[in-house]
């Protein structure tokens, strides 16, 4: 199994949305696509599903166009995609039926997802009366309710509270096991940093950064350096050449070459006596990569 994408680009007028993007994921699993808002990652989606035309390019699933007679795809947009005036059993079924379930098999699968995302209780209510984050809840499970080979999820945890971001992060998890192919678009870089293994980085429709999350962090080396310390060592952070980037209520964090400079810093310290309560070394965070790479744009 595998899905391509060659060489997309998309305009609108003046405006290019996606430039000459490509990217491929060969194997089960996670795969970011990642970018700040309007880098071009839903008009990316969009045309991959064949929901809007490209200008250049195309996608591709084991070698033929995406189509729902080639694929069974799961989309979940980020804008609503539900029927607010409907009962949610109803849309639901609805939803399995227009994917070429039977719908006594639509069924079985709404009643089972309700379940597992704690929303059977609404299932005679209309859409309009749940809370964001059950909406949110009910579009997932149109989305996945006929059991696809290939998910999206565009901005999934967008107005969650803490509880239904556990929940959602665990039917990830869930889907992941099972061997789907699960695509997460975000501009929250944390959230993809948490599942995918590989990704792409978008700025103003072009691939910024694209590969395995490891090697990308990897070729950066340790660039970062969190320590907690009784205390006070700026001074010798100073001395050391060390940069402060944050400094917060019980740590502070330094940008610094690599592990000699550190080792140096650590050394002035415990030569003096003191002893910090933490001290880690760190690659960059993929937020703090992709702030870089934007920022050089």
């Amino acid at each position: 199994m595998s899905l391509i994408v060659n060489d997309f680009v998309k305009t609108f007028g003046r405006v290019t949305a996606v430039d000459h993007l490509s990217f491929r994921m060969d194997e089960p699993g996670v795969f970011g696509l990642i970018g700040t808002n309007g880098a071009g990652k839903t008009t990316t989606i969009r045309m991959m599903l064949g929901l809007i035309d490209a200008d250049q390019g195309e996608a591709t699933w084991n070698g033929r166009k995406i189509t729902r007679e080639s694929l069974r795809f799961g989309y979940m947009p980020e804008e609503r995609g539900i029927y607010m005036k409907t009962k949610v059993r109803e849309q639901l079924e609805y939803f399995g039926m227009l994917r070429g379930m039977k719908k006594s098999d639509a069924r079985i699968s709404a009643t089972r997802l309700m379940k597992r995302l704690g929303v059977e209780q609404y299932e005679n209510m209309t859409a309009d009366k749940l809370s964001k984050g059950n909406q949110q809840k009910v579009q997932l499970i149109a989305a996945i309710i006929n059991d696809p080979e290939l998910v999206i999820l565009d901005e999934p945890f967008s107005g969650l509270d803490p509880v239904n971001t556990d929940v959602l992060r665990s039917v990830i998890r869930e889907m992941v096991k099972e061997g789907k192919y699960v695509i997460l678009s975000s501009h929250q870089m944390s959230v993809v940093e948490e599942y995918a293994e590989n990704l792409v980085l978008l700025h103003k429709g072009r691939a910024v950064l694209d590969g395995s999350l490891r090697e990308i962090k990897a070729g950066y080396g340790h660039t970062r350096l969190l320590i907690s310390s009784e205390k006070d060592v700026k001074t010798y952070a100073n001395k050391a050449g060390l940069v402060l980037l944050n400094e917060r209520a019980d740590e502070m964090e330094y940008k610094i070459t690599g592990d000699s400079m550190a080792r140096v810093f650590l050394k002035s310290l415990t030569d003096d006596g003191i002893f910090p309560v933490k001290y880690e070394i760190r690659e960059p965070s993929l937020h703090e990569i992709f702030v870089e790479k934007a920022g050089e744009e």
